[in-house]
């Protein structure tokens, strides 16, 4: 993860990252807004997003670990978003997001009941970060990460 505030990447984000200065993002498909910052004084460190108010939480390391499995998987990959309660489609940013194969063995997000849409609004935060590049089509969109 990285150790100070990230600079801002490809993606058309407005802010810093930080609690007092989050970035102004929206999702891939571009129907909605929400703002996202890191805050490593929570236990464990968390990636916070803010839609409406409604506020989620995942995993800090969530940016590195994608980002990690994008360049290892080397090609684009469905982000395929869906609510907790819902299946995840296989092979998607998604359901990576949720699999006991992933390096937190399990769900990114932490709070129950609003763990999932991990394809939904983490990959904005790794485009803005310079990561990776996100498409932004109606729907079907796909992530890879820039080395």
């Amino acid at each position: 993860m990285p150790s100070k505030a990230p600079k801002k990447g490809s993606g058309s984000a407005a802010g810093n990252g930080t609690k007092e200065d989050p970035w102004k993002l929206k999702t891939p498909p571009g129907t909605s807004e929400f703002e996202a910052y890191l805050d490593k004084s929570l236990d464990p460190p968390a990636l916070v997003v803010k839609v409406g108010k409604t506020v989620l939480h995942y995993h800090a390391r969530a940016i590195e670990d994608l980002h990690q499995m994008l360049k290892k998987h080397g090609d684009w990959m469905l982000l395929g978003s869906a609510d907790e309660q819902k299946s995840a489609a296989e092979g998607t940013v998604e359901a990576w997001g949720r699999s006991n194969k992933n390096p937190v063995k399990g769900w990114y997000g932490l709070k129950k009941g609003l763990r999932g849409r991990f394809g939904m609004y983490v990959p904005p935060v790794l485009e803005a970060m310079g990561l990776a590049e996100v498409e932004h089509n109606p729907r079907n969109n796909r992530m890879r990460a820039l080395y």
